[in-house]
């Protein structure tokens, strides 16, 4: 058996981009843990805050029970701030992920891959997905980590823009959304960074079957139930599409050139 260490740049991230594999790896005798380098500050604020209570730790405690559910054997936070969408003015905090040096921060995650003797390291794609400056702070910091502690095994998280494209169509088709912001959202169209969502499916390597923990990764989501746009939008979706938008996950492995295949990260 191995250990697998997810890096994720805030709450909520680890179940939507890995919370299937997550829960494959621990149900197959794999030891897990989930580091976080952000504790979601700039997320939305819920509106049943207890008095005292602030959005971290709401969404500290939302995390805690993500991983209660996937089964993740430790937790551990980075400790950084969070720094906003691409142009606001948090992103020069200089507590943010973003300011961060990335030896600095590449140290911290590479001390806990020491620590586990970890097998596989999973960060994400160039870009982050999604443009957002925490998630490119990810993929820089987690390849110098693995370079740092010598981790065999770095797979970039990502998603399938050709399979968005075919599951919104999809949707459509039979009356439903169109995605978290409506009818015309466009996987194609600009994220944050400007890029488009994802990575296109000739350029990523691994399609992991997770189909068997799905329902395991929508009650991860509905733990964060205070990130309403995100995860209300994927916990509510029915079940049938839930199950075919994210019965499988994607990943690219570093200094793989290989063509996309079903795979496993501990092969």
């Amino acid at each position: 058996m191995g250990t697998l260490v997810c890096f994720h740049a805030h709450p909520d991230d680890e179940s939507i981009s890995t919370g299937g594999t997550i829960a494959r790896a621990v149900a197959e005798g794999h030891r897990v843990v989930l580091v976080v380098a952000t504790h979601g500050d700039h997320g939305e604020v819920p509106d049943d805050l207890a008095p005292g209570e602030t959005l971290v730790d709401r969404r500290m405690a939302e995390t805690a029970a993500s991983c209660a559910v996937l089964g993740v054997h430790r937790l551990v936070w980075l400790g950084y701030a969070d720094s906003g969408m691409t142009g606001w003015e948090q992103n020069h905090d200089p507590n943010a992920f973003v300011q961060a040096p990335l030896d600095e921060a590449a140290e911290r995650l590479a001390a806990v891959l020491r620590e586990e003797s970890a097998d596989v390291l999973t960060t994400y794609d160039w870009h982050g997905n999604y443009g957002h400056p925490d998630h490119i702070k990810v993929h820089q910091v987690g390849h110098r980590a693995a370079e740092l502690a010598g981790t065999p095994k770095v797979f970039e998280a990502t998603m399938n823009r050709d399979e968005m494209v075919r599951f919104f169509e999809m949707a459509k088709a039979e009356g439903g959304s169109g995605g978290p912001d409506g009818e015309d959202w466009d996987p194609n169209g600009p994220a944050d960074d400007g890029n488009p969502m994802g990575t296109p499916e000739a350029e990523i390597t691994h399609r992991v079957d997770v189909s068997a923990y799905v329902q395991r990764k929508r009650e991860s989501i509905r733990c964060h139930k205070s990130q309403i746009t995100d995860a209300g939008f994927f916990s509510t979706m029915p079940d049938e599409q839930f199950a075919f938008a994210f019965g499988h996950e994607w990943f690219i492995e570093a200094g793989s050139s290989a063509p996309l295949r079903e795979g496993w990260l501990f092969e």
